[in-house]
């Protein structure tokens, strides 16, 4: 359950913050959009431990950040929106990547043609723009979702391993093995086997980003 609404959590704030910046990164040529988009992959790049170090650095009682929230009483380390933070942060460029993906596919002949029927800006992008890049947008939900079920490096170094706070099923995994108790392991690996093909299934049947 812990996982569930974790990654549900995190794929929530994924789609609201990242679809206006996958949209504006598909329509902007500037350097500071080139900038922005070479950042967005570098939680790929990055090993999960590094990640969540660097989570830890940023948000951590005496990080940059954790400190001045830990004087008004805001504690973000090793607590459950940790979790959330780190599977944000892991996520999120397979959305963005595929959204991104999703725009520029877009005809643009399209909207400029339902702007010049008098159609607003708003009124282009809700009608027109986001129910022709809906596929990509989907597909990239999917994914960013079942890596958010699967982290692992990051949360453990950034939010621990404390059960019913903190622990994931990737991290009950990682207990219950190194306790010796292989078939709750195995039987733990299997749900998240049979999640992760569901994922890979739905994105089949909405279609490849790449379609």
């Amino acid at each position: 359950m812990l996982s569930l609404g974790t990654s549900t959590l995190s794929l929530a704030i994924i789609m609201l913050v990242g679809t206006p910046i996958a949209y504006l990164l598909a329509r902007s040529g500037s350097r500071w959009a080139r900038i922005v988009d070479a950042i967005v992959d570098l939680p790929v790049i990055l090993p999960p431990a590094v990640a969540g170090i660097a989570l830890l650095t940023a948000f951590g009682r005496t990080g940059v950040l954790g400190r001045w929230l830990n004087e008004i009483g805001i504690t973000i380390g090793f607590t459950t929106t940790a979790v959330v933070i780190a599977q944000t942060f892991v996520a999120a460029p397979f959305y963005l990547r595929t959204a991104r993906a999703g725009f520029l596919r877009v005809d643009r002949s399209i909207e400029e043609a339902a702007a010049d029927l008098g159609a607003s800006p708003s009124h282009v992008l809700w009608r027109i723009t986001l129910p022709l890049a809906r596929n990509s947008l989907l597909a990239g939900a999917v994914l960013a979702w079942a890596r958010a079920l699967g982290e692992f490096g990051a949360t453990i170094m950034f939010a621990g391993n404390r059960q019913g706070v903190t622990q994931t099923m990737p991290l009950a995994i990682y207990e219950r093995f190194g306790a010796g108790d292989l078939p709750s392991a195995l039987m733990l690996s299997a749900i998240l086997l049979g999640t992760s093909l569901v994922f890979l299934i739905a994105i089949r049947l909405i279609g490849e980003p790449g379609d």
